[in-house]
């Protein structure tokens, strides 16, 4: 049986206390303390039995911490991981990396510096349907891919409260964000066309949407963009979707056929994957293995066996500062509307 990793949560909002928190149980790691100094939270941490301290340094001075999930607002991400990584602890931050690209960047030198693991939360990347998409890919399911369009949207009006919050909707300010519905929700979509062709957006261009929400972020964002060997991507994120509308669809488009994923995209499991075959219109839906397991249980999983084996080539703040920089160039890229 593996050894048990020793985690610390700084940031224990609602992703933090009601799906990596379970993660870790399920893995067989021990939650051992969290850091938040809101009351709200240090009262759930007390439901569950674990420690809380009111700032990042004192969770990272803690010798039984090994590993540091940082869920943070955006704005305090490189606050965390520097105090994480100048403390020897190894760092899973929640994309993005920062509110900025100048902070992300910063934050990535630091656990480089220390020579401590750093990895993005990307656990888009360890959902079952998406291994199963992506081998499907290899394999040639679908003959030569010639395009990944990816809807993934939400409904979150400017009184939105996850109830670990306060009531505060820090997504929706600028200043602790970074941006809108496209800094919160393409970062997993860019990181998704990498993870699935093995080849990273090269080029993007967003339009941008402030339509439904009286907030100063965007709350809607189309992205369009290829990768270096001529894939288009095309990416539809959004804060003004009704959750019971259909929001949640990623499509791999080829030479032989069409995947499909759907309702895959998001912090559950389950979901569905289809082939649907470009000379016969047939759809057959594809058996995936671990269909029920959570994409967050197989992200501190990996982490884990990284952390463990010395082994970090499934993490890498290169990549991802890639993926930072490409929302930076979106923003930049806007295409009026």
């Amino acid at each position: 049986m593996a050894r048990p990793i020793g985690w610390g949560i700084a940031g224990f909002g609602w992703v933090a206390a009601d799906y990596m928190a379970p993660a870790i149980a399920a893995a067989g790691d021990r939650l051992v303390a969290v850091a938040d100094p809101s009351p709200r939270a240090q009262a759930a941490a007390k439901a569950r039995g674990v420690p809380s301290y009111a700032s990042v340094a004192e969770l990272a001075a803690d010798a039984a911490v090994e590993a540091i999930y940082v869920a943070t607002p955006n704005h305090l991400h490189r606050v965390a991981v520097e105090a994480a990584a100048a403390a020897g602890k190894a760092v899973l931050c929640e994309k993005p990396i920062a509110a900025t690209l100048a902070d992300a960047e910063a934050a990535v030198a630091a656990c480089r510096k220390a020579g401590v693991l750093y990895g993005t939360a990307f656990d888009q990347r360890h959902h079952p349907a998406h291994k199963a998409l992506r081998q499907a890919v290899a394999d040639g399911a679908i003959g030569s891919v010639t395009a990944v369009r990816i809807l993934y949207a939400c409904w979150l009006g400017p009184d939105w409260s996850s109830g670990h919050d306060g009531g505060h909707n820090w997504r929706a300010d600028a200043g602790q964000a970074g941006g809108g519905a496209l800094m919160d929700l393409a970062p997993h979509g860019l990181d998704l066309v990498e993870f699935l062709l093995g080849e990273p957006v090269a080029q993007v261009a967003a339009m941008l949407q402030r339509r439904i929400h009286a907030y100063p972020v965007d709350d809607g964002a189309m992205l369009i963009g290829g990768t270096r060997l001529g894939v288009l991507v095309n990416l539809h994120v959004a804060y003004n979707c009704p959750d019971a509308l259909p929001r949640r669809r990623l499509e791999v488009a080829g030479s032989a056929g069409l995947l499909v994923a759907e309702n895959t995209m998001g912090q559950d499991a389950g979901g569905s994957l289809t082939r649907i075959d470009g000379a016969t219109g047939r759809h057959d839906a594809m058996v995936v293995a671990d269909a029920d397991a959570s994409p967050f249980l197989g992200q501190v999983q990996a982490f884990g066996d990284a952390l463990r084996s010395g082994r970090w080539d499934a993490f890498s703040g290169a990549r991802d500062l890639d993926t930072m920089r490409l929302l930076a160039q979106a923003y930049r890229n806007e295409v009026k509307i």
